[in-house]
């Protein structure tokens, strides 16, 4: 049996071109010299690998030369070449959709979060406008994601009635004898005036409603009136009082101080620019200091809202009218500047 074997491997190289017994001669050379090397487990590299890939596309007969592994690790080794070479292609081209840059993406983020109300067409087309080629469906991936339907802001609907809007507020002093002192303000958004305060130790919904109509008087009522839920305005006095006068409440939401921006504000630069300076000694003594420092902050101080111009617009000087003079205000805590004629 073993002589007809062997009689038939003799025929069988004898049938065989000298270019498939170089093929199999190369193939069993470099599966013994992979086996030569120092590891326990025969580790097929980079160019073993390439190898054999290359020698499945040209020899026919190579499955019969591969010991080590299977041919089934041969293919895959192909597909996986296969994949990384036309990954590496198609990077070298500019295939697919061009990228976008972050000033664009940061743009349209931008313009999403200003405008809530606007959708992907919308703010497709400002983009236009402003000669940005990009397309519709690029402009909806990139914006932001909206939990909630979208709304205005609380700060576009205040800017949107600052001419028909006031807002109130109180705030406590203490004095020198710590007897607690309430000061009730009463501002105009449109050029940040306190058209009305007054000072008390013993705070009411009927004093709160009398001061509004003192702040107002015949007919000029705003439209609107921001405050908080504190509980002094819930009493029904001071709401028939409002209504009467034909003023609708707008209400922030609880515990939510920064929804009545501009009277938080304008206490805040109280304090920071009066109270903090002074130990007031009595109810009079805080009326008379309010009053000197609401004369200088609505005819000098400048504010930022305001285009640096004061509450009451004052016309800007010129070189020409004279060297700088500084006029001492509310008690030479503040001063105002002025030109004056040698």
């Amino acid at each position: 049996m073993s002589l007809v074997l062997a009689l038939l491997g003799a025929l069988r190289a004898a049938l065989r071109t000298r270019t498939d017994l170089t093929l199999e001669n190369l193939a069993l050379r470099q599966q013994l010299a992979l086996l030569r090397r120092r590891s326990k487990r025969p580790q097929f590299g980079r160019f073993d690998r390439a190898f054999w890939v290359w020698l499945s596309n040209w020899w026919p007969g190579w499955r019969e030369a591969l010991h080590l592994v299977r041919p089934e690790t041969v293919i895959r080794w192909h597909r996986q070449g296969f994949r990384a070479f036309w990954s590496w292609k198609s990077r070298r081209g500019r295939m697919g959709r061009p990228q976008v840059g972050s000033e664009l993406a940061d743009l349209v983020r931008t313009i999403a979060l200003a405008n809530p109300i606007w959708g992907a067409p919308r703010i497709h087309g400002e983009l236009l406008k402003l000669g940005l080629d990009v397309s519709r469906r690029t402009v909806a991936r990139l914006m932001p994601r909206r939990p909630t339907p979208p709304s205005q802001t609380w700060r576009t609907f205040l800017q949107n009635h600052l001419t028909d809007l006031v807002s109130i507020g109180f705030f406590v002093v203490p004095t020198a004898t710590f007897r607690v002192l309430y000061v009730f303000v009463v501002l105009l958004h449109h050029r940040r005036q306190v058209v009305h305060f007054n000072v008390t130790d013993s705070p009411t919904a009927a004093w709160t409603a009398q001061q509004i109509v003192e702040a107002f008087p015949d007919d000029s009522a705003p439209r609107y009136l921001l405050r908080d839920r504190d509980g002094i305005y819930g009493g029904g006095e001071f709401r028939r009082r409002v209504s009467g006068m034909g003023i609708a409440e707008v209400l922030t939401a609880p515990r939510s101080p920064w929804q009545n921006p501009f009277a938080e504000r304008v206490i805040g630069t109280i304090r920071r620019e009066l109270l903090d300076h002074v130990i007031v000694l009595n109810e009079g003594h805080l009326r008379r200091r309010l009053h000197s420092y609401l004369s200088y902050y609505h005819g000098s101080r400048t504010h930022l809202a305001l285009e640096k111009d004061a509450p009451e617009p004052h016309a800007v000087e010129p070189p020409e009218h004279g060297r700088v003079v500084a006029l001492p205000q509310v008690g030479g805590l503040h001063h105002r500047y002025i030109r004056r004629a040698a």
